[in-house]
């Protein structure tokens, strides 16, 4: 029950923890991460690359590249190539992939325009895709998983399903982290953070992979455009990919994070229905079933931004 003494006392608490990143320049430590992460001094990198390994117990044998201290840079080590063994890929027609390594945050139905975020808590479908009432509308009442990469994880994203890209847009925000904590503390949270949407005409109707930064998420690149963000300016960006088709099979990458975030993925209504047993919490990998698609769609029209 929401309003049970501990409750509301878990409620102050977890608002008390998160109360610092209100108060740090977030974008200002997430360019200094940008910077460090970069260094090559292998004084500086392995030291660093090798306290991470442990920290977090990061399976190097599932790496293509099993040595840490071999990458030219903590970024590179963070953003390693898997051995393709690792990650199967779905097979069959309908099936989707999962794009991503990490943990279901929430998953299940858009509810008219409203996604569930966590602990009685909801943000809007428009916000999330930067105030577009026209892309809203195509992913009214449809479905949505929301997966968060923690910092053990591979953090290149991929294809659900073979898709022809429409439209990528950058929307400016806040940087607040996006662990579990935070997801049930700060409202409106991944439509509050900088990210970079993905809108994509499939076989499945119209899918969008919604990248959400957070706070030392120093970049999100893209394999068609490269680094996307930092942006400057910082303001609402377009980029249309009618005339210059740009097409990926399912499981292909599309992009990464130079340091870890998360996915929110967006289907039309009575277009997929979502792999049983996926819930808040359930740890996925990149590749495995996510759902399958419900019905044969014809591409949908493109909306603008």
């Amino acid at each position: 029950m929401l309003n049970h003494p501990f409750a509301v006392a878990r409620r102050y608490i977890d608002a008390v923890l998160v109360a610092w990143q209100f108060l740090f320049p977030q974008h200002l430590i997430s360019r200094f991460m940008y910077w460090f992460t970069r260094i090559e001094s292998p004084a500086v990198k392995n030291r660093f690359t090798g306290w991470f390994v442990g920290r977090f117990g990061v399976d190097m044998q599932q790496a293509l590249e099993t040595d840490p201290h071999a990458y030219n840079s903590f970024n590179a080590f963070f953003t390693r190539a898997l051995k393709p063994a690792v990650r199967p890929i779905v097979t069959g027609g309908n099936e989707l992939a999962c794009p991503v390594d990490g943990a279901v945050s929430q998953i299940g139905n858009i509810v008219e325009t409203r996604l569930f975020q966590a602990k009685g808590r909801y943000f809007s479908l428009e916000s999330l895709l930067g105030g577009s009432r026209e892309l809203a509308s195509r992913f009214r009442n449809g479905r949505f998983a929301t997966i968060y990469l923690s910092p053990k994880d591979y953090h290149r994203i991929h294809m659900p399903v073979a898709g022809d890209l429409e439209q990528m847009i950058y929307v400016p925000g806040r940087l607040f982290s996006v662990n579990p904590l935070t997801t049930r503390t700060v409202r409106n949270l991944f439509a509050r953070n900088e990210r970079v949407i993905c809108v994509y005409r499939t076989a499945a109707g119209p899918m969008a992979v919604v990248m959400v930064g957070a706070i030392c998420v120093a970049s999100i690149e893209t394999v068609w455009a490269g680094q996307v963000t930092p942006h400057r300016p910082r303001e609402v960006a377009s980029w249309s990919y009618e005339d210059r088709p740009v097409h990926l099979e399912r499981g292909a990458e599309m992009g990464r994070f130079n340091m870890g975030s998360t996915v929110v993925v967006l289907f039309g209504p009575a277009c997929v229905e979502w792999a049983a047993g996926l819930t808040a919490d359930t740890t996925v990998r990149m590749g495995q079933l996510l759902g399958t698609k419900t019905t044969d769609r014809q591409p949908a029209a493109p909306a603008d931004a």
